[in-house]
């Protein structure tokens, strides 16, 4: 061992650990080019995956023939049945599939809403209505008014006027009794049709085209129980329409099963003609026509579950491209529910939450997916 002049031992220590590969044991030397071409062949197999249809035509276009060579090597290699694909690889791919890329969604928390408490009327307005005004939630598409109320035993709206909109009620929970300003209280019989007088419970449909002008009340005549349901309002495609009700129930067994579609424009459109609007029939068979470009669907999932909702229907809507979707989940458990939109963490909705969802187009999927404590109670509302 050499020696300092102050005792101190030499430490001779290998630089092999720290030097490049030699060049004379091409193993070493070709391992580190190897790996990286492995995990650039990797990767660009796996975005060749998603993207097949985009790169194949990019190289087509920039490339050549011998590049478009290697993508269908590399696509055969990613598609054939007797390669196994990672489980890890199958779940991405599954989630990039359900993913809307090209869509916008901004939550509409509970908290940014209007609310007023009248005392017998605790309502909440998604968008500006009556004495609350924002300039960010006026209308979204045909969608101007969505009001959450409870209304307490024994008051409710006195007879007042609609005019020249599509007014809905979707009763939540306890009972809404609609009343047409022509018919009086005590005059109810056997014979009383549902658009002159009707008993609203969970599950229920109240309809108004308000048109030339329509009158009636709703009042809660329960003796103990709040009623509690949202009130909508959508834009018609024309002003001056005949007034007219349209009363349905909705299974509460179907919402379970997915989204049920509650509303989809009349057949025959804006320019439907007097037979058509007689008829007052749908372009979805056993839902109520609304006067508009305009779809609602209702659902109820389970923990853990998630549904989907298909853009505009299937083939039922006039405006194919660049449609909006308004998602809402009313306040019913206490706040214990909450969904997540398109797989997506920054769409998580709480109870009282909504979201726009913005550059859709029909067919588009999108999934809801319920992720509270217990089962989501969700109103979709599709509008051009």
């Amino acid at each position: 061992m050499p020696q300092l002049k102050d005792n101190h031992e030499v430490i001779v220590v290998s630089t092999s650990f720290f030097s490049p590969p030699s060049r004379s044991n091409p193993i070493i030397y070709m391992r580190r080019p190897i790996l990286l071409l492995s995990i650039l062949i990797a990767f660009f197999a796996i975005i060749l995956t998603y993207y097949k249809p985009d790169i194949l035509q990019i190289l087509t276009t920039y490339t050549g023939t011998t590049i478009l060579t290697l993508t269908t090597h590399l696509t055969s290699l990613t598609t054939n049945p007797n390669i196994t694909t990672p489980s890890h690889m199958n779940t991405a791919k599954t989630t990039m599939s359900r993913t809307l890329h090209h869509a916008k969604i901004t939550p509409h928390l509970s908290s940014t809403r209007g609310h007023s408490d009248h005392g017998w009327l605790n309502t909440y307005h998604s968008f500006s209505f009556a004495n609350w005004y924002h300039p960010s939630y006026t209308s979204f598409g045909s969608l101007r008014v969505l009001n959450e109320d409870r209304v307490k035993p024994q008051s409710g709206f006195p007879t007042h006027p609609h005019r020249d909109f599509e007014i809905f009620s979707y009763i939540l929970s306890g009972e809404l009794t609609h009343r047409d300003s022509m018919l009086t209280k005590g005059a109810e019989g056997d014979n009383v049709s549902p658009d002159q007088f009707y008993r609203m419970k969970r599950g229920d449909i109240q309809f108004t085209t308000g048109g030339t002008g329509i009158a009636h009340s709703e009042f809660n005549e329960h003796r103990r129980d709040t009623v509690h349901f949202l009130q909508i309002w959508a834009l018609p495609w024309k002003r001056g329409l005949k007034p007219r009700y349209h009363t349905r129930r909705f299974s509460e067994e179907d919402k379970r099963k997915g989204f049920v579609t509650i509303l989809s424009p009349l057949k025959g459109g804006v320019d439907a003609t007097a037979e058509q609007e007689a008829k007052a029939e749908a372009v979805v068979e056993g839902t109520i026509p609304i006067h508009a470009d305009f779809l609602m669907g209702a659902g109820i999932i389970t923990g853990g579950d998630k549904f989907e909702w298909i853009v505009g229907g299937r083939g039922n809507v006039t405006e194919q491209n660049k449609r909006k979707v308004f998602v809402h989940l009313p306040m019913t458990k206490g706040g214990k529910a909450s969904i997540r939109l398109d797989g997506r963490d920054d769409a998580v909705l709480k109870e009282g939450d909504g979201a726009f969802i913005e550059g859709v187009n029909k067919g588009d999927k999108l999934w809801v997916e319920s992720v509270g404590e217990v089962e989501a109670e969700i109103v979709v509302l599709d509008t051009a």
